[in-house]
């Protein structure tokens, strides 16, 4: 397993940086960040090594998609600390994820899920020729609701590195 320090290196941030960045390049707090890159970059790496780092408050804002949604965006730095510890953590927890799982994983995502959506359709109408059926629902506040409590004693259990939590 690998320790804190090697987790938490100039190389894996700057990896972070540059999959944060992806597609959002544009966006001014993005540019804010990184008119001063390097200094940026440094100061999140000593915080996070010497164990200072505390993250920040999120801004909230609504959107409509297609429903009215309260979203709530972390700051640049905060999420390339979420990039960091996503890197981290897939290899920890992929394997227990079922096969169908398509957001956020490596070689899945929405086009792939979409493709075994039709697969899965062809087979239950029979080609086409039945009707069948499926069900999409969405659990109101689900992330809001969750035990803390009980969520980290899942992490613990899972995390071997108890700095990473």
């Amino acid at each position: 397993m690998n320790n804190y320090n090697n987790i938490i290196s100039a190389e894996n941030l700057f990896k972070a940086w540059s999959e944060f960045r992806k597609g959002k390049k544009k966006r001014s707090d993005v540019q804010r960040f990184e008119r001063h890159l390097e200094d940026n970059l440094f100061d999140l790496l000593n915080k996070l090594r010497n164990k200072r780092y505390k993250h920040g408050s999120y801004s909230s804002f609504y959107v409509q998609d297609p429903k009215l949604r309260h979203i709530h965006k972390a700051s640049v730095k905060d999420r390339i600390v979420h990039h960091l510890l996503y890197s981290y953590l897939y290899k920890l927890f992929d394997n227990s994820f079922i096969y169908d799982s398509y957001s956020c994983r490596l070689y899945k995502g929405t086009h792939r899920g979409v493709d075994r959506l039709k697969v899965f359709t062809r087979k239950v109408s029979k080609n086409y020729t039945r009707p069948c059926w499926s069900l999409k629902c969405d659990i109101k506040k689900f992330f809001a609701s969750i035990d803390h409590t009980i969520l980290l004693t899942l992490l613990k259990e899972k995390i071997k590195n108890c700095d990473t939590i």
